[in-house]
This record gives C-alpha cells, structure tokens and sequence, in this order.
C-alpha cells in the first residue's frame, strides 16, 4: 500500500518544510532592512523593526531645555514643548540619567537654587527660576514616552543625493552599473564562441583544453589577482612606450578596461563550462540538418544554437550581474579607492566606517545595493534552473 501510485511520500512534506523555512531565513532579514530603512534614528535604536507598525514606549534621548526667558512675578519663566508640538506622549521622565524616570507627567521637579521644572504628558514644560538663566546652563530632561509609528523617505533622500561626508552612493551607483553591464555581457560573447566550438567542432587538442578550463573552475580569484595586475600595468606602460602616449591620453593600470577584463578572465571558465554542457545537450539531428542543408556554423551558431541556448546564457548572466554587482576586491585593485572611482560595495564600507551609529543609513544604503540585483534575478530566475539542470536527464 506504501507504494501505491498517487500516494505522496512523507519525505514531500519535508521537502515542503524545508522550502518555506529557507525562503523565511532569507525573506524574514530582507523584510526587516527594508522597514528599518524608513525608519529614523532613534527608534531603529529604541526597538526592533517587528515594532515598528504599533505605538512603542522607548527611553529618549536627553532634551536640554531651551526657550526665551520671560519675567512674571518677580520669577523668571522659560515655556514650551520638548518635541515641537509632536504626538508623543511620555509616561515617565527625570532630570538625571541616575533617575531617568523619577517623575509622573503634571509632577513639579525642584533643581535647587530656586529653580523647579514642570514636564506635562504632551511634552509641554515649564522652568521657573528665581533668578535669571541667560547666563546659567539649563537642565535636560530625560523622557520615556509612548510615541507612534514614524516612517521618513529622508533616509534614501540622504544616501542617494546628499553627501555625507563625502561619501553619497549616486556616483557610487553609477560605477558599479558601468562594471557590472559590460563585465556579464563580455565573457557571455566570448564564451559562447568558445562553448560552440568545444561542443561541435573537432580540432586537435580539444580534451585537453576541456580539462583545462575545468581545472580553472578552482583557481582562488586571490591568488592570480596580483599577477594579473602587474601583468594589465606592464601592457598599459609598453602601450604608451610603443605609441608614445604621454599625459590625458596614456593609459592607467586603473580604469574601467581592467576591471572588465579581469571579470571577463575570472568568469569565462564557468561560462564556457556551464554553456559547452548545455549546447552537448542539444539534439544532433537539428545540426546535421543544418550542415546538410549548406549552413556554416557560423549561421549554426548564431540562428540554431544562440536561441536554444538563451536559458544557459541566462542562467550564467544572472551570476556574473551579481558577483560583479557585489565585488569589492577586484574593484579596490583595478578601479581605485577615490569617492568618484569607488563601487557600491566599497561606499558601503567607508560609510560604515565614519558613520557606524547611523544604522538609519546603512539600512538605507544595503537596500538601495541589493535592489537591482533582486530585480535582475526575479526577472530572470526562471531561466535559472532550466539552463543549470540542462542535459542532466535525456
């Protein structure tokens, strides 16, 4: 009965499980940095992002009382409210961080040397002295109050067209595009060319480079990074030698050339693996035809074999967009560490680094970085699964 045909197996509900709990692991953090993103500064400090859709009492930080100062009475009286006629309301408030929460709302606070503080339940307070406080420090109040759920598009405001500290992502954006587009589009070219010819031409030597660029799949990108470089600086400098390039029209070990060549020369060995095991794959009979009827492989290639190939490109794109997208260490090596040569990954770093307590920011900057790479993968994600299990099963 076990084997019945129709009868799902218990090891389905399983597989079920343990589907959803991936996507939650990934889909529940992702969530959250995009609430906290419009969030401000203090709540992300006072609460965690699941709070952030309800009223929440947190500790503020400390207001130092400010106001004009006006005499009633022969008492010198200083009006007005904590929070700029906001809607938070406090429950508790002191005027020590030993006592934050020392008084009740409508409570009278004596300072001492004459001066007592009233604090209200909306914020509103009264200082009165005996003796004039132009002169003299004012107190700060330390507040817990309930305030409700506030959202602000200030922080994307601030990342992406004001420059905090020198350090705005718009640039930063841009360059990553323009490492990211040509470094997926370059070694896709090249390798299917290569793919083809592996696949469905015969020439000496063809199992050895087949090995080769197998066993390139497991070269660390680390260790030939700085022979590359000094390989791509040599070829720069001889250039300029040979044509006697001097000033504004030399070429630079650093630009926009060497990094896509570097990610065209670290990614290739994937692509013209991943493209020569989908384009085996292919039926015999459609190429044979072709042949007969007179086609040249170049017209094979372009009008039989690019088409029935798209969900392997496609699967090869997405991975190169998001490991270039995401790549920081080729980029500091062959693109530079200045303001407007840095990539996203690398903006990210230093703005963490000068502005570690502002998480309103960050949580900003991640979202805006990972945004095109989500939308480049949901767009093609279908393809994904197609073009890696291609010719696993015939």
């Amino acid at each position: 009965m076990e084997n019945i045909a129709g009868k799902r197996s218990a090891l389905t509900w399983a597989v079920h499980i343990s589907v959803v709990l991936l996507v939650l692991l990934w889909v529940v953090p992702t969530f959250g940095l995009l609430v906290s993103s419009f969030r401000t500064g203090d709540q992300i400090v006072s609460s965690g992002w699941w709070r952030a859709f309800g009223t929440q009492e947190q500790q503020l930080n400390p207001i130092r009382i400010a106001g004009e100062e006006k005499e009633v009475d022969g008492r010198f009286v200083i009006e007005g409210n904590l929070f700029g006629n906001s809607k938070t309301v406090i429950s508790l408030w002191g005027t020590s961080s030993r006592e934050p929460t020392a008084y009740q709302p409508g409570d009278t606070a004596d300072l001492g040397d004459g001066q007592t503080l009233t604090v209200q339940e909306n914020g509103d307070f009264v200082l009165t002295s005996a003796t004039s406080t132009k002169d003299t420090r004012l107190p700060r109040v330390f507040a817990t109050a309930s305030a409700p759920p506030e959202f602000t598009i200030q922080n994307y405001r601030n990342v992406i067209f004001s420059p905090l500290a020198g350090q705005s992502i718009g640039q930063a954006f841009l360059n990553t595009l323009t490492v990211a587009i040509p470094a997926t589009i370059i070694p896709i070219l090249i390798a299917a060319f290569a793919a083809y010819a592996l696949a469905w031409m015969d020439f000496p030597g063809r199992a050895l480079l087949i090995a080769a660029i197998v066993g390139l799949l497991v070269v660390p990108l680390q260790l030939a990074l700085i022979p590359l470089l000094n390989l791509h600086n040599w070829a720069a400098m001889t250039i300029n030698e040979t044509f006697g390039l001097t000033g504004d029209r030399a070429l630079s070990g650093k630009g926009y050339l060497g990094i896509w060549l570097a990610h065209t020369g670290f990614g290739l060995p994937l692509a013209i693996y991943l493209l020569r095991n989908y384009m085996v794959g292919l039926p015999r009979d459609i190429i044979e035809n072709a042949k007969v009827d007179g086609a040249t492989d170049f017209q094979i290639f372009t009008k039989i074999i690019l088409p029935l190939s798209f969900p392997a490109l496609a699967s090869f794109a997405i991975f190169q967009f998001l490991w270039t997208w995401n790549d920081l260490l080729v980029a500091l090596v062959f693109l530079g560490t200045g303001n407007d040569q840095q990539v996203l990954t690398g903006n990210l770093v230093n703005l963490l680094g000068s502005r570690g307590g502002d998480w309103e920011i960050l949580a900003a900057s991640a979202f805006v970085s990972i945004a095109v790479p989500l939308l480049v993968f949901f767009s093609m994600q279908r393809f994904l699964v197609r073009g890696l299990l291609a010719g696993s099963v015939k």
